[in-house]
């Protein structure tokens, strides 16, 4: 089937909780895609009465007090969305047909390659006749972006009334996607941090994601993936249900704001490579189990396979790497996160946050391990949840009150949950660690406290900054903001207007500092070099056989990665050849000098 050409050859990513909570309402009209996580039902609820309030939309408050509370809060909010959205886009659309000022603009934001942008410009040299024939176009050509939403599938908490454990439908994920299935989009719902098998099946109790008799589907599924062999394995998964995923979202590893969830070792060159050179596999093969899968159903199943797209995001920073990834690789979009972390008109920061990631240095981002998921944390130095909870540790009363416990997945106190960062946990954990003090080195102990503390507490850290850009009260423990960019946030120093932005990705203007930016590809080779020294480094627990090998094959992938650099910047990029070259044997040396440790013989 031949794919939908989008208006815009990038997307903008989900980002926190409360970055891009709000980024369809800001962009969508100009047919930019973004994604809203719909995991924090609170801030949702807040977002609702927000703008409903600013644009005179009638509100109903949905309390604790409604049984499907969660999944009733996202379907609202995301139908008032949905409401804005299509209003702003026929005021655009309005706009454009009557100014010829605002075309001129808005073709300035346009990709150079574009056949939209080629008959915009052609309507500018009408006469008379441009509003009606401008119109018309417009009706025709522009495509409002989509509201897409995410959904991580390991923040699944078990729910429980009065020590009784709920129904599983009414676990955090679940009820978010009943929340996104019960809306009036026709949007995707894009897959983060895994597979979740019992969420999975639950798709098939909504027919929004099944094919119509057009073979249309309403709502589709796009997986966020950081590897081919993840993608064909969740892909089959679903399809023996008759769930058809439309895009594979490829991000880097480690290379990329948020959750970094680290592959073997693999770069991303080498997984785009594998995509490219098996997406027809892929879809053939996805296809015949599909197939299946709705016979079993008796459900009509198209007979060419549906449209199947391959993005990638994390790290791009330039419309050179921009370009790169959309010609070499053949994705179809390429998302832009961090950058529009400084772009007000885009993202939902307050301005304290956004003067500190504009003023950002290499060496104040960094990955942590703040995250209770346990999942390295693309993060920065200086934020206030940072100082608010230094400031507990340093008063002996390290951790959370834990309000909201999304995140309270650990099992370790009972079956309700607890979360890591809580002050609950940490309490217990550090007392345990206390004992044992005198049996391990002095090193270890230090590893292994400092790993319990810092924890801290994403699910009020991330949501904080849309209530201080809105001025929404914020209550209980001070938490303050956590943000979460990548690395790429280092060479971008001031906030920008949107097009400017777009003209950035498309190559008609720059918004860079003047600091020596690193290739995308060599900075995710650097972070991976560097991720393996200091999994090395602090380890703080007994060394097994087991770690040794995941070590080994490790450094072994790496080395694979920069023989593939190797031969690939021999004939593209042959501007920066010499340098990416140098950095490639520098890495290599790197590599070759990293010691894994060896047990000891008795």
């Amino acid at each position: 089937m031949a794919l939908t050409k989008s208006l815009h050859s990038f997307h903008i990513p989900v980002m926190g909780l409360a970055y891009t909570i709000d980024s369809p309402i800001r962009v969508a009209q100009y047919g930019i895609s973004s994604v809203v996580s719909i995991i924090d039902d609170e801030l949702i609820e807040k977002m609702n009465s927000f703008y409903s309030k600013k644009f005179n939309v009638p509100y109903q408050e949905i309390t604790k007090k409604v049984q499907d509370y969660r999944a009733e809060r996202i379907t609202s909010y995301l139908n008032l969305t949905d409401t804005i959205v299509k209003e702003k886009f026929v005021n655009f659309k309005t706009e454009l047909s009557e100014s010829k000022a605002a075309l001129e603009h808005f073709i300035t934001t346009l990709p150079n390659t574009s056949d939209f942008k080629d008959g915009l410009s052609n309507l500018l040299q009408e006469g008379v006749a441009f509003k009606d024939k401008a119109r018309s176009y417009l009706e025709t050509h522009l495509k409002v972006g989509t509201i897409d939403v995410n959904i991580m599938t390991k923040v699944d908490k078990d729910n429980f009334i009065k020590g009784e454990q709920l129904p599983t439908q009414f676990n955090d994920a679940h009820a978010s996607l009943r929340g996104f299935a019960n809306s009036n989009l026709s949007s995707s719902v894009v897959l983060s941090a895994g597979m979740n098998p019992r969420l999975y099946s639950y798709f098939e109790s909504f027919k929004d994601f099944f094919p119509d008799v057009n073979g249309h589907l309403k709502k589709k599924i796009i997986l966020k993936v950081s590897d081919y062999r993840s993608a064909i394995i969740q892909g089959k998964f679903l399809a023996k249900k008759g769930l058809w995923v439309s895009e594979y979202r490829i991000e880097s590893g480690l290379n990329c704001g948020g959750h970094a969830f680290a592959t073997e070792g693999f770069l991303l060159g080498p997984i785009l490579e594998e995509f490219k050179t098996k997406k027809i596999e892929l879809i053939q093969d996805t296809h015949a189990v599909y197939v299946k899968g709705l016979n079993q159903k008796e459900i009509d199943a198209p007979e060419q396979p549906l449209e199947l797209k391959i993005t990638v995001q994390g790290g791009v920073g330039t419309a050179e790497e921009h370009h790169f990834l959309l010609e070499n690789y053949q994705v179809d979009s390429v998302g832009w996160g961090t950058p529009f972390l400084l772009v007000p008109e885009a993202t939902s920061v307050d301005q304290e946050t956004r003067d500190l990631l504009r003023s950002a240095k290499e060496k104040d981002l960094y990955l942590s391990g703040i995250s209770p998921l346990g999942v390295p944390f693309n993060t920065i130095k200086g934020t206030t949840n940072e100082f608010h909870k230094q400031k507990r540790i340093a008063n002996n009363k390290a951790g959370s009150s834990c309000p909201k416990k999304f995140l309270a997945l650990n099992k370790a106190f009972g079956p309700e949950g607890v979360c890591t960062a809580s002050k609950k946990y940490q309490d217990v954990k550090l007392q345990e660690l206390e004992a044992k003090k005198a049996d391990v080195s002095p090193a270890i102990y230090e590893n292994a406290k400092a790993k319990i503390t810092e924890k801290a507490c994403l699910c009020v850290g991330l949501a904080n900054a849309s209530y201080l850009e809105n001025d929404i009260n914020i209550k209980g423990q001070e938490q303050g903001v956590v943000i979460c960019p990548g690395p790429n946030m280092a060479y971008f120093d001031k906030e920008v207007s949107l097009s400017q932005m777009m003209q950035h990705i498309n190559g008609n203007a720059s918004v860079l500092s003047n600091v020596g930016r690193p290739n995308m590809f060599m900075k995710e080779l650097k972070m991976y070099v560097d991720y393996l020294k200091t999994d090395i480094d602090t380890i703080s627990e007994d060394l097994t056989a087991k770690q040794i090998k995941k070590w080994t094959a490790f450094k072994s992938n790496l080395f694979d990665g920069i023989a593939y650099y190797e031969d690939l910047f021999v004939s593209v990029l042959s501007s920066k050849y010499t340098t990416i070259q140098n950095e490639l044997q520098f890495y290599k040396n790197e590599l070759t000098h990293i010691s894994i440790p060896q047990l000891e013989t008795v």
